[in-house]
């Protein structure tokens, strides 16, 4: 019987742990909400009209519609959703290394700090990148294709939905070099291995966009998808860059090590 307490503990202290930091990283995205979700409201900042840029001059009145009383509510808790995540990413990135640390070395510790400021800084780049790139571009071909027989409605919770989708959607598949950066520089990977997956990334970008796009609109789909599998291209050429570094570290650590045998 006493082995089973002193097994358990550390399992149970393990899990204890892991409660604080969900607990902390939750609060803090609630936090950031909540803020987020002052400034949208704030008279004379106009946030909701400024997210709806992409899309206004293909309206014919140059204004979203809503259908329900409470939309607005209901589309300002989405913007500060998007928002809120944005601004709470540095700490929940900060929970996820101090839960992952002690199982690290020194010089993964050491990894992890700039890897999670850089995927912070990616995430918050690719949601910019979705909306002021890749949505507008989305939305240009979406109605260059539609019929001259139909005339564009497009409710503001409709449009804000699929805004918040593609952005967010978009800033998560940012993060996909920085964690090929740092599963390379820990061994897990390599740029060759990467390099035989060419087609399931292709598939697995065709899918995510499926997941993410509304509706069956292929056209929409294949323009998400496209960014995306470029994304794994140019993880691939980080890798490769990263492994090169790794091997020339582990190569002159090995030198040192026979240098001081020697003596």
């Amino acid at each position: 019987m006493s082995d089973g307490p002193s097994g358990e503990m550390p399992f149970l202290e393990h899990l204890e742990e892991l409660r604080y930091r969900l607990l902390w990283s939750l609060g803090a995205l609630l936090v950031a909400m909540m803020v987020a979700f002052a400034i949208v409201l704030r008279p004379g900042l106009d946030l909701i009209g400024l997210l709806a840029a992409p899309v206004l001059p293909y309206l014919p009145n140059g204004k979203l519609i809503f259908t329900h009383p409470a939309d607005t509510i209901t589309i300002s808790l989405k913007i500060a959703f998007g928002l809120g995540l944005i601004a709470a990413a540095p700490v929940i990135g900060f929970h996820v290394w101090r839960f992952l640390s002690p199982a690290l070395h020194r010089h993964e510790k050491k990894l992890m700090v700039p890897v999670l400021l850089a995927a912070t800084l990616l995430f918050a780049g690719g949601v910019f990148i979705g909306w002021k790139w890749v949505l507008p571009v989305m939305i240009d071909v979406l109605f260059k294709i539609q019929s001259a027989a139909l005339q564009p409605m497009i409710t503001a919770a409709d449009y804000f939905s699929f805004m918040v989708t593609t952005c967010l959607a978009f800033g998560a598949a940012s993060q996909l070099p920085i964690v090929v950066f740092a599963l390379t520089a820990l061994g897990l990977i390599t740029p060759r291995g990467m390099s035989k997956f060419r087609r399931h990334a292709m598939v697995g970008s065709v899918i995510v966009s499926a997941l993410v796009t509304p509706g069956d609109l292929i056209v929409m789909t294949a323009l998400l998808a496209l960014p995306m599998y470029g994304l794994y291209e140019l993880s691939i050429i980080v890798s490769w860059f990263t492994y090169r570094a790794r091997e020339r570290r582990l190569r002159r650590a090995a030198a040192e090590s026979i240098g001081g045998a020697a003596a």
